[in-house]
């Protein structure tokens, strides 16, 4: 059986702020709003996106929109166009954050 991920239930669109990624993910089908809110912690984002500091992890709920905000500060390693790392772009961590495994329910 191969393993679920949030891109099988949700898209995701990012933008950047200085250094910081927001990203925005909402499901395909509204009745998945749930699972995809008890899955898109702050804690599993920073194990996700090898993060330390669990806090400085936003994520808020958008119930209008059945979506979810989420702020990463500092993951932009200065800003997209100050940084020496190879695509530090919004675009790419909202790729990744579609490969969060979904847990079992």
């Amino acid at each position: 059986m191969s393993r679920r991920t949030l891109h099988d239930i949700a898209h995701a669109r990012a933008g950047d702020k200085g250094d910081s990624s927001i990203l925005f993910v909402a499901p395909f089908d509204e009745s998945d709003f749930g699972l995809l809110r008890g899955v898109v912690t702050s804690g599993a984002l920073a194990a996700h996106f090898q993060i330390r500091d669990v806090e400085g992890i936003t994520v808020r709920s958008l119930d209008a929109l059945s979506a979810l905000s989420i702020v990463i500060p500092h993951r932009l390693d200065g800003g997209v166009t100050r940084s020496a790392t190879a695509d530090p772009h919004g675009k790419t961590l909202s790729g990744h954050l579609l490969a969060l495994p979904l847990r079992s329910t």
